[in-house]
């Protein structure tokens, strides 16, 4: 059961594809001062542009169709160094350094793992966070995010400090715990470059024999991991880092794992209501920047058969009408089998935006995805004035949390004396 926990978002943990051996073999990157890295120069849009609209606004209109289809992706790229070439890379991409992937793709973001050869040590992984914005030669800048709850899914486990998982915080039913928690792990990514968590995990365990979320929750009653994940998002955005809450609408009743199956979960909307939504309607009361769909079947609340991250009736019926969230909705990784089961690769990714869906996590073909959702557009069946509007909320939300302008590293100042001495009241608060 610990296995399957502690695989978090993507499938390739648990089978998938290790580091490449050349990317675990890059030497250690020095001991280094704070860097600092310019985002790209906002564009060059025309007299019009420039006077009217936010900066996420004029950067949209100058944009190409190109480049708006790549800022609905974020990916991961192996190695350890931003120069340092990869077989991985080069089979999957076909470019052989994390740079030239992001030159040659420029997607919206990068989502860093342990598995893929990224987290060696802290001024490695914050040069490696400055090296990828420097290859973006994009209109957007580069997002860079981690599955980093703490607990069974730390993927920066060896470099930051150690803190409590949502189910010890959860048991404390302390929600100060909880943003503490949250803004020194928020405080810690930014200091390597890291601009999003996908975190905090908002479903709600009432399943048992869960085999994926379990202590990953902060527990069994709704409104009690509501206060918890509201006051992590507050963590979080105190830190200056965006949060994504997890997995809408639901993943707390299943007993099948997502990366290898698909659940189905069989709550009535009443139910849902009143079990599975309390956390979310909390997160977007605290202004949480992203929500993450989950790889789910709910025959109730849609009678498709499709799982939630692929259903319009879940994302923009629930989520963006009748919950009114208007920030960025994510998928879940798209290279997890739940997701895979009925649609094809190309297929999931199309259907995935028009259900309502802005960043497209992880596919296992990037090329073929990029090119089904590019000829989509084309073709009419995304529109664009659709594809505008999932590119104009990434862009918003890259504008509201700085990454526009400079992105400074200090990777010194991790598990610092204030950060331990939290970590040390959180745990006595736990035992």
């Amino acid at each position: 059961m610990l296995a399957l926990l502690v695989t978090g978002c993507s499938s390739a943990s648990s089978g998938g594809v290790p580091p490449s051996p050349s990317a675990a073999a890059s030497s250690t990157v020095p001991s280094s001062v704070p860097s600092t890295v310019s985002a790209s120069p906002s564009p060059a849009a025309s007299p019009s542009a420039r006077r009217a609209g936010s900066l996420a606004e004029r950067t949209l209109a100058a944009m190409s169709l190109r480049d708006k289809v790549g800022q609905l992706f974020t990916i991961t790229v192996w190695g350890a160094k931003a120069g340092a070439a990869s077989k991985e890379n080069q089979a999957r991409y076909g470019v052989a350094t994390p740079a030239q992937v992001v030159e040659k793709f420029r997607p919206g973001g990068v989502i860093l793992f342990d598995w893929a050869g990224n987290v060696s040590g802290a001024a490695q992984v914050a040069a490696l966070t400055t090296g990828l914005r420097k290859a973006d030669t994009g209109e957007a800048p580069l997002m860079i995010g981690v599955d980093q709850e703490n607990g069974l899914v730390s993927r920066l486990k060896p470099l930051v400090t150690k803190l409590p998982g949502a189910s010890q915080i959860g048991a404390t039913g302390k929600t100060a715990i909880a943003r503490d928690v949250a803004r020194v792990t928020g405080e810690e990514l930014r200091d390597l470059g890291i601009s999003l968590d996908f975190a905090p995990v908002a479903d709600v365990n009432v399943n048992p024999r869960n085999p994926v979320i379990g202590p990953r929750a902060y527990g069994s009653d709704p409104k009690k991991v509501a206060a918890m994940v509201g006051a992590a998002v507050d963590g979080f955005h105190a830190a200056g880092v965006a949060c994504v809450a997890k997995h809408f609408p639901g993943h707390g009743d299943t007993s099948v794992d997502s990366h290898t199956g698909l659940p189905v979960i069989r709550h009535s909307k009443t139910q849902w209501r009143r079990l599975d939504a309390p956390p979310f309607r909390e997160a977007i009361e605290h202004g949480v920047d992203a929500i993450m769909t989950a790889h789910v079947v709910m025959p109730k609340l849609d009678p498709s058969g499709d799982p939630a991250t692929l259903s319009r009736r879940i994302l923009t019926g629930l989520l963006r009408r009748e919950l009114g969230f208007d920030g960025v909705i994510t998928t879940d990784a798209l290279d997890m089998a739940g997701v895979r089961k009925k649609y094809g690769d190309a297929e999931v990714a199309v259907r995935a935006v028009l259900a309502g869906a802005d960043i497209l996590l992880m596919p296992p073909n990037l090329p073929k995805a990029y090119d089904a959702v590019l000829d989509a557009v084309k073709s009419g069946r995304i529109s664009e004035r659709r594809l505008d509007e999932s590119v104009l909320r990434i862009l918003r939300l890259k504008e509201k949390r700085g990454l526009f302008g400079p992105v400074r590293t200090d990777p010194g100042a991790l598990r610092s004396a204030e950060h331990r001495r939290v970590a040390a009241r959180a745990f006595a608060a736990v035992s």
